[in-house]
């Protein structure tokens, strides 16, 4: 303007340049710049059709999460865009239904979606539409809203009609062409259809919306007489337009009743499945070998497990299945081999990798099977069982410094495990530190106050330190747990006499011994209470001198006994009476690492194979 060249401005130009700025802003996340330049083209009048850019600003406050202010550009987008744009405007509805979904109205987002329903359906809002529907907890509203999603038609062309290029090549086939030249242009040409890729992903994303909906509200539609009926209503309105979908509901079905722990009908449900489609065959196969392993049937575990992995040598989970049957039999080397073929298949199968390591524990092989564990806990880093696997290998090979690191590493995801508190107390106490001993093995009696071992090591403890009246308490606490074990009434006695409360201590010994007349031990506390108390004790002698002359009869009768046993029979008759060696009994191999008898991680279930079901 200033030097008169108004004229020569290009208005079409100049909206392109900054449109173009604006947007650069945007990918560079300087929505301040972004929303700034967006503002000047929506301001200028000479940009009738600058309105829609509306829906950009909204776009920035939405990911800057304000939500109102990304509503109300799209609502100002809304009022400036006709009718005839019908699909701009339902994907502005589309914006706005997911900005008070954000905001948790869930209400205002069904208008949304149920506007673009009426109009434009696609399964990605019939989809968000459902979700809305679940939040608020409209049983009806749900099924209406599935019903409708399943009545979308897909994307994709059908699978059944011939694609141009595949003619082309039938007919290079028919007349024999010798041209390879031709027949790679060919591949490259079916390579690069990215027309029909598009469409292979959109029917894949809506097969996935259909079966994640069903998925979802399946158990939510249960009616009070049956758990099933809302997997029954989806299975129906699958059926007519998508078998295949409704087919891989029906093993979802079947994993409900496993998870309900009503393996018949799951077991029924998933064998309807031996003559369908291959895939749906093999997944049926798996959770049905799934299935019997549980149930402790291997002829049939392994039975389906080989049935799936004969229809895709690929399935993981088979392989994992397949080694879990192997395992139990012993047969340990095999199932070795099919977890790891099992993580060639999929690198990150968790339960291929940590079945490989308990094999391997089996097989006394402790660096592999350190390896496996320390590669699962890469993986899944919090997961407690793998932790306590590394922190036991450690142990067992005297690394008490390491495992003891690794100990606490489990306590901090699993604090209340009675089980690694008393193995940290143990590994403590074989250290010679008797203050975390004590500390961990007081932690593990307040979680499990039952623990015979727990109890004598801290009754022992308090005994040692001279801390008579605690040390009751435990020993009384045992004696509760084993009524008919008289030492923990003698020991609690004998902690009455530590503290020179000698009446107390002989009333006790008195009642033990009316309990328990034959109990030597007690016996022989009494006569000696009996002395320092000067009291008359007599009779106690005479019942201990009857009770050791006993004993020396009953142990000269079994020397005499051993001694005619060791006189030395005939050849002939020595072969008749040796008893017939042990055979080894493979399906109870010995166990290199033993877990300590307590609940939680440390429990005996931690050497089970896991079972991977699809």
């Amino acid at each position: 303007e200033a030097n008169g060249l108004v004229d020569q401005i290009n208005i079409d130009l100049t909206y392109a340049v900054c449109f173009n700025l604006a947007h650069a802003y945007h990918s560079a996340k300087m929505h301040d710049e972004a929303l700034h330049t967006y503002s000047l083209l929506v301001k200028n009048k000479q940009y009738p059709q600058s309105g829609r850019l509306r829906v950009n600003m909204g776009n920035i406050y939405y990911e800057q999460q304000k939500y109102q202010t990304a509503i109300k550009m799209y609502r100002m987008a809304l009022d400036q865009i006709p009718n005839t744009g019908k699909h701009i405007r339902f994907k502005i509805f589309r914006n706005i239904g997911t900005a008070f979904v954000k905001l948790g109205q869930f209400g205002d987002a069904v208008q949304s979606y149920e506007t673009i329903m009426g109009g434009d359906p696609d399964c990605h809002t019939g989809f968000n539409l459902i979700l809305c529907y679940y939040a608020l907890g409209d049983a009806d509203k749900m099924r209406r809203g599935f019903q409708k999603l399943a009545s979308i038609p897909l994307a994709a062309a059908d699978d059944d009609e011939e694609h141009p290029l595949d003619s082309l090549k039938n007919e290079g086939k028919e007349s024999e062409a010798k041209d390879e030249g031709k027949a790679e242009a060919e591949d490259a040409a079916k390579t690069a259809d990215g027309l029909r890729k598009e469409l292979k992903r959109r029917e894949a994303e809506a097969r996935n919306y259909m079966l994640t909906a069903a998925r979802l509200i399946a158990p939510e539609l249960k009616e009070p007489d049956d758990g099933m009926a809302g997997y029954k209503f989806v299975i129906d309105a699958l059926k007519a337009d998508h078998e295949t979908i409704a087919s891989e509901v029906e093993i979802e079905r079947a994993l409900k009743y496993m998870r309900v722990k009503d393996f018949g009908k799951a077991i029924d449900a998933l064998k309807a499945f031996e003559r369908r489609d291959p895939h749906l065959k093999a997944m049926a196969a798996t959770n049905l070998s799934f299935i019997y392993f549980l149930e402790g049937d291997l002829r049939a575990a392994e039975k389906y497990a080989d049935m799936a992995y004969e229809q895709d040598r690929y399935n993981a989970r088979a392989l994992v299945n397949k080694g879990n049957c192997l395992a139990v039999r012993a047969e340990h080397e095999t199932a070795k081999q099919f977890y790891l073929e099992a993580i060639g298949v999929e690198a990150d199968c968790v339960e291929a990798i940590y079945n490989l390591g308990l094999v391997n524990l089996k097989l006394e092989l402790w660096s592999e099977a350190l390896q496996a564990f320390e590669k699962l806990h890469q993986i899944v880093p919090n997961n407690a069982e793998v932790i306590y696997q590394i922190s036991a290998l450690h142990e067992a090979r005297g690394q008490l410094d390491v495992a003891l690191k690794w100990y606490n590493i489990l306590v901090t995801r699993v604090p209340s495990d009675p089980g690694v508190l008393l193995r940290m107390g143990q590994i403590c106490n074989r250290t010679d530190d008797e203050a975390q001993a004590f500390h961990f093995h007081l932690e593990s009696y307040r979680h499990y106050p039952v623990s015979l071992d727990v109890i004598s090591w801290l009754g022992v403890w308090y005994v040692k330190s001279e801390m008579y009246e605690k040390a009751i308490h435990f020993f009384e606490r045992a004696a509760q747990i084993q009524p008919k074990e008289v030492k923990w009434r003698l020991m609690v006695t004998s902690c009455f006499r530590r503290m020179g409360n000698y009446q107390k201590a002989l009333d006790l010994y008195e009642r033990v011994h009316s309990e328990h007349p034959e109990n030597v031990e007690c016996l022989r506390y009494l006569v000696a209470i009996c002395k320092d108390l000067g009291q008359p004790h007599d009779h106690y002698q005479a019942k201990l001198s009857r009770l050791d002359r006993n004993a020396q009869e009953q142990q000269h009768a079994t020397q005499q006994r051993g001694a005619l046993t060791r006189a030395a029979p005939p050849p002939q008759q020595q072969q008749m009476h040796q008893p017939p060696p042990r055979e080894p009994t493979p399906d109870r191999p010995q166990q290199p690492i033993r877990a300590p008898q307590a609940t939680g991680v440390a429990g005996t279930g931690a050497d089970r194979p896991r079972t991977a079901a699809k």
